[in-house]
């Protein structure tokens, strides 16, 4: 064990490394907010102009488009203010053809108009005219609710003449090239901004959003005087923070290890979304396969002997972290499937290496949520903070011990703030929903009426230069 503990203590971070993680995202998190140094801020700190959270005022119908993959969906969400609920009336997934993901962004925004254009016909919509949220998950700069220009596709998307347009335009062209129907007012969502919103009907306290599956990311509400961007000094504004990318400026290569350095290597984004690769479910199955390879050839396990499977990139499945670390008898039928030939200590020992590596995942989040509570805190002079965060993400659901981990630590890190978790409910879809259901507020509407007397001109020329 001795041995086995050599390998794993580049994975153990101690108190005060997290406590110094999250220092350092304090600082990039100004950085990031900064109007001179957000451009080569690592930590991007995207404004979303989501001004509020629910407040129960919200009432009404409304659709959402969620396109994040392969596939999307048309969602009709109704609020309801009596009963305090969100509910989703109707959805319907549509498929987007490999040949469409590499085609033209006028094919590709016609068969979304047609499929919206479908679902309102068969759900006798086609003659109202309702709200619009967008779940649009891509690199987006955002210059106002309903303005969203997209950076760069991902995810297998390589559509031509999207790329530095404003998507909403696009859906709007689409739709009105139809003719036959017609939508209101859209709002721009991000993921992690849909899961705030999706709890915070419910508990209106919800003012953090985060995502631990795939991918990592968060935002939280921010004063808008510290958002040295945007005009003004009153109110809030959630903030997209990317966090994906701490560490991208490399402030956090002295807890990477070699396992780190060579998943970055081999990933598709070398450099990129540092913070990322250390916590979300796309690496971590990867970070296990390469510690288990390097202990097999030093002959610590498996006799020496590594199978075909165990050395192939990616055929560790993040998911069967989850499984191994949830009994030993799934650790045992794991390894089998993977072609090794195992000892009762070879299947501790996989183990011991998922709880490392999963433990340091919960507990570096857990750093990267405490930055962002105690920053609430600090900004509203408080000496206690009761607040709650919104989760969504794979990894946070699914394993068996990943959110009781992060919790604890968050608890040690942040001990002035009393935060309560929320699993969120389609963030996407009905978090989409209140996000537009928000912005029809008497009250947003009038601030933006005040705001829009053309003081925001230098701001999208300063956005252009990115």
């Amino acid at each position: 064990w001795q041995c086995v503990e050599k390998y794993l203590q580049p994975f153990q971070l101690s108190p005060e490394t997290l406590q110094e993680v999250s220092a350092r995202l304090r600082k990039d998190l100004l950085r990031g907010l900064g109007k001179h140094s957000h451009h080569k801020a690592p930590v991007k700190m995207l404004p979303t102009f989501v001004r509020a959270t629910p407040d129960g005022t919200e009432k009404g119908d409304f659709l959402a488009l969620d396109l994040g993959g392969t596939n999307f969906r048309v969602l009709h969400v109704r609020v309801e203010e009596e009963a305090q609920k969100v509910l989703k009336m109707d959805s319907q997934i549509c498929a987007i053809p490999q040949e469409m993901m590499l085609g033209t962004g006028e094919q590709l925004f016609d068969h979304i108009a047609t499929c919206l254009g479908d679902f309102l016909e068969s759900h006798n919509l086609k003659g109202q005219t309702l709200p619009l949220g967008f779940t649009f998950s891509f690199p987006c700069e955002q210059l106002e609710i309903d303005k969203s220009i997209l950076i760069r596709w991902t995810k297998g998307f390589n559509c031509s003449g999207v790329e530095g347009k404003d998507v909403v335009q696009l859906l709007k062209e689409a739709i009105h090239r139809r003719g036959d129907y017609h939508i209101g007012s859209v709002a721009m969502v991000n993921d992690t901004v849909g899961t705030m919103m999706s709890c915070g009907y419910k508990d209106q306290s919800c003012e953090i959003g985060m995502i631990i599956g795939t991918g990592t990311n968060a935002c939280y509400m921010e004063e808008i005087k510290n958002v040295k961007r945007i005009e003004g000094e009153d109110g809030r504004m959630c903030i997209n923070t990317e966090w994906g990318g701490f560490g991208d400026d490399g402030c956090l290569d002295d807890i990477l290890t070699e396992f780190d350095v060579e998943v970055d290597k081999t990933s598709i984004n070398p450099g990129v979304h540092i913070f990322e690769k250390m916590i979300s479910g796309m690496y971590l199955g990867e970070i296990v396969r390469l510690v288990l390879v390097k202990m097999t050839k030093d002959k610590l396990l498996f006799k020496g002997q590594i199978s075909e499977a165990l050395g192939t990139r990616g055929l560790f499945e993040t998911k069967f972290i989850s499984e191994i670390e949830d009994g030993l008898e799934n650790a045992k039928k794991i390894l089998t499937e993977l072609g090794l030939d195992w000892s009762l200590v070879d299947a501790s020992v996989v183990r011991l290496v998922c709880d490392t590596i999963s433990s340091r995942s919960a507990y570096l989040c857990a750093a990267a949520l405490a930055t962002l509570v105690n920053r609430i805190r600090n900004n509203r002079k408080l000496g206690h903070l009761k607040t709650t965060v919104g989760v969504d993400g794979t990894v946070y659901r699914k394993h068996p011990t990943f959110s009781s981990k992060l919790q604890k630590a968050v608890r040690l890190l942040a001990p002035q703030c009393d935060i309560t978790f929320l699993v969120s409910e389609d963030g996407s879809g009905k978090g989409a929903a209140m996000v537009t259901a928000v912005a029809q507020r008497p009250a947003h509407q009038s601030r933006l009426l005040e705001e829009s007397d053309g003081e925001d001109n230098e701001e999208e020329e300063e956005e252009e230069g990115q």
